[in-house]
C-alpha cells in the first residue's frame, strides 16, 4: 500500500482548491492555535464542539474522500477506544457516604455489652442526581470517569487532526510567510525571524522525504519475500536495526543534497540572500472568518470554562 496515498500525513492537497486553500494563511494559523488552545480547561461540551467542527470543516470544503477517510478513520477508531477504556475504567475516587441526620445515640448501662445495628436512614432524594451513571456487574460508569473518557478522546483526536487539516490546506510557502508576516515585530529585537521560518520551510518539505524513504524501504523487503515466522526474534531485530541504519543514512543524504542545492543558489546568510515570500493580502472572507474566530473566543471564554 502507497503510503502518500493512504495516510497524507503532513502533505499537501494541490488539487482540487477549496475555499480552505483560498483563505489567508494567517487566519488559518490564527485558526488552528484556536483549535488547539481553546479545549485546556474547557468543559466536555466545547471539546466536542470543536471535534464536531472538524469534522463539519471537513465535509463543507469538499476535500476528496480518498484524502482523508482513512486518516480520520483511525483517529476515530482511536479515540472511541479511548473513550471506552477510560469510562469504564475505575475512577480513583473513594466517595465516603454519610447519612443526612445523624443517628440517635442509645445509652446502654456500663457492665452491659449490646450490640446495636447501625440504624440506616432512606431519605427522598431532593434531585435526581446520581454520581453513578451506568452499571451492570463489574463494571461500573461514573460522572467522573465518562468526563475524563470524553476528555481523553476529543484531545486525541483534535490536536492530531487539527495539524493534518491545517497542513493539508496550507502550502509549506505559505505558513512560513504567515509566520514570517506575524513575527516580523521581532526582527527589531535582532531575532532571525528569516532563518527560523526557512528552517520551517525546510522541515515541512523534508516530511514527503522522509516517508518517500519508509515506502521504498517497505517495497524493497516485500520484494525480497522474507520469512519472518521463520528468522526468529534475534534475526528479525537485526534486520530491523539495518533497516532503521539505511533509513538514518539515506535521510542524511538526502539533507545533504539539499543543503548543497540550497549553497549552489546563494542560501548562506540572510545578509546575502533575501528571501522573498509570497505577498499576503486579506480579503473580506477572511475578516469575516476574523470576526468569528473573535467570537468564538469569547463563547469560549462566557461558556466553555470548566466547571
Amino acid at each position: 500500500m502507497d503510503i502518500l496515498r493512504s495516510l497524507p500525513i503532513g502533505l499537501y492537497l494541490e488539487q482540487p482548491i477549496t475555499w480552505l486553500h483560498r483563505l489567508d494563511p494567517r487566519i488559518k494559523l490564527c485558526g488552528l492555535l484556536t483549535c488547539l488552545l481553546s479545549p485546556i480547561q474547557a468543559n466536555a461540551t466545547w471539546r466536542i464542539a470543536i471535534a464536531v467542527l472538524l469534522i463539519v470543516l471537513t465535509l463543507a470544503s469538499k476535500i476528496p474522500m480518498r484524502v482523508w477517510k482513512q486518516q480520520m478513520g483511525i483517529l476515530l477508531l482511536l479515540a472511541f477506544m479511548s473513550l471506552a477504556i477510560a469510562t469504564i475504567s475505575p475512577d480513583g475516587l473513594n466517595a465516603t457516604i454519610q447519612p443526612r441526620r445523624p443517628i440517635p445515640e442509645i445509652n446502654v448501662a456500663p457492665d452491659k455489652v449490646a450490640i446495636v445495628p447501625p440504624l440506616t436512614l432512606k431519605l427522598p432524594q431532593p434531585t435526581s442526581y446520581s454520581y453513578v451513571v451506568w452499571k451492570a456487574g463489574a463494571i461500573t460508569v461514573t460522572r467522573r470517569s465518562l468526563e475524563l473518557g470524553v476528555r481523553v478522546c476529543t484531545l486525541i483526536f483534535t490536536y492530531l487532526y487539527a495539524p493534518t487539516l491545517f497542513l493539508l490546506v496550507t502550502a509549506p510557502e505559505e505558513i512560513t510567510a504567515a509566520i514570517a508576516s506575524i513575527c516580523s515585530p521581532l526582527k527589531s529585537l535582532k531575532v532571525p525571524v528569516v532563518e527560523i521560518v526557512l528552517t520551517l520551510t525546510l522541515a515541512l518539505r523534508f516530511v514527503p522525504l522522509v516517508l518517500e524513504e519508509v515506502q521504498n524501504l517497505g517495497r524493497a523487503m516485500r520484494t525480497r519475500s522474507i520469512n519472518w515466522k521463520k528468522l526468529g526474534f534475534k534475526r528479525t531485530t537485526q534486520i530491523w536495526l539495518i533497516l532503521s541504519e539505511r533509513l538514518i543514512d539515506n535521510l542524511f543524504i538526502r539533507a545533504e543534497q539539499t543543503a548543497n542545492a540550497m549553497q549552489v543558489r546563494g542560501f548562506t546568510t540572510p545578509n546575502t540572500h533575501i528571501v522573498v515570500w509570497n505577498p499576503l493580502k486579506l480579503l473580506p472572507r477572511d475578516f469575516v472568518l476574523l470576526v468569528l474566530l473573535v467570537g468564538m473566543w469569547g463563547v469560549r471564554i462566557w461558556l466553555g470554562n470548566e466547571l
